[in-house]
């Protein structure tokens, strides 16, 4: 049996998916059991036979920092996907973020370790790869710097990450992806989902940053066959394209059918934006929506180099403006 960690997430509900429908045996923790709800909408997506795919898939209450409830979820499974995470980009959040992407990493290690899990497969991301210094294509070698401006939110997973390679050393069979911005419908009030949002209620704004992009069934598709594949202790990074901001919301807007973002919005115009956001967030509580980590990552040319993914599993991508277009879709047909 397969155990899917953060099955009720956007890589989750499309994993548990293309699990079921291939007729295998799984098991999803959950932690709140109304957002159980969010994955018979993915489902929906994709078969009209959602209840028969969804009651295929055996449910289990477990916090992946409770180990009672953890050792009772590893009972009888062979292989993992480990998918959850916190995903907060804001610096008081760090504890937090400490605890479920490291901890909670660490304590699946464990797990499997303890009862001889046959491979992990461990959803990292593009955050804790390293820049080359002579502006070439990011790859697998391009280690994280500890010493660079890192966000909260890419400390942690690279210390996941770290907790997944400390258990192949002890004897641990893993592979690890590395997607970027995951593209992907269901989603709507977090991640690429709420850029869909933002830029159908006419988006103001674009930003001259680049970075990877790639489509949530094509990430599910890499992690399938990594996990069928004789690989191990590889890491993969899983990106489609390279595209500035600027391009990626003009090609939502153009199959949203609206005006794309006309302003550009400039480094002095960010700077104000994220202490405003901060002063937003101090006076009313609310969770941040643009921290400096953010902002400087909108101006920052990213790109990354996906040879390794597709040579070693002889895998094609969804072509971006594909994707978009599905997307936009199942948006168009929600609102």
């Amino acid at each position: 049996m397969i155990l899917v960690t953060g099955g009720t997430g956007l890589v989750g509900s499309h994993l548990l998916y293309e699990l079921v429908k291939n007729h295998q045996k799984v098991r999803a923790i959950y932690r709140n059991k109304a957002k159980i709800e969010a994955v018979k909408k993915v489902f929906s997506y994709f078969t009209e036979e959602v209840n028969i795919l969804f009651n295929k898939i055996e449910w289990i209450e477990a916090d992946i920092l409770n180990i009672p409830q953890l050792t009772e979820a590893f009972t009888g499974i062979t292989k993992v996907y480990h998918c959850a995470a916190f995903i907060s980009f804001d610096v008081k959040d760090y504890y937090a973020l400490r605890k479920t992407n490291i901890e909670g990493t660490a304590n699946i290690v464990n797990l499997s370790i303890a009862n001889n899990i046959e491979k992990l497969c461990y959803v990292s991301s593009i955050a804790t790869l390293g820049n080359k210094e002579d502006g070439s294509l990011i790859d697998e070698d391009s280690f994280w710097n500890p010493e660079a401006v890192n966000s909260v939110y890419s400390i942690t997973k690279n210390g996941a990450e770290m907790e997944v390679w400390r258990g192949t050393q002890e004897g641990l069979d893993a592979v690890i992806v590395n997607p970027g911005i995951i593209l992907g419908a269901g989603f709507w009030h977090s991640g690429s989902g709420l850029l869909f949002k933002k830029v159908n209620n006419k988006l103001s704004y674009y930003t001259t940053g680049t970075t990877g992009y790639v489509d949530v069934k094509d990430v599910v598709q890499c992690m399938v066959q990594l996990m069928t594949s004789s690989i191990v202790n590889q890491r993969f990074i899983v990106v489609a394209k390279n595209l500035s901001f600027k391009q990626c919301t003009e090609i939502i807007a153009k199959h949203l059918h609206v005006k794309p973002p006309k302003k550009q919005a400039t480094p002095l115009i960010l700077a104000i934006a994220w202490r405003a956001d901060w002063l937003k967030s101090f006076f009313t509580g609310k969770p941040r929506m643009l921290t400096k980590q953010n902002a400087s990552s909108a101006l920052s040319i990213t790109n990354y180099n996906n040879q390794k993914i597709k040579e070693a599993l002889d895998f094609n991508f969804t072509p971006i403006e594909k994707s978009i277009e599905n997307i936009s879709k199942s948006f168009l047909k929600e609102h």
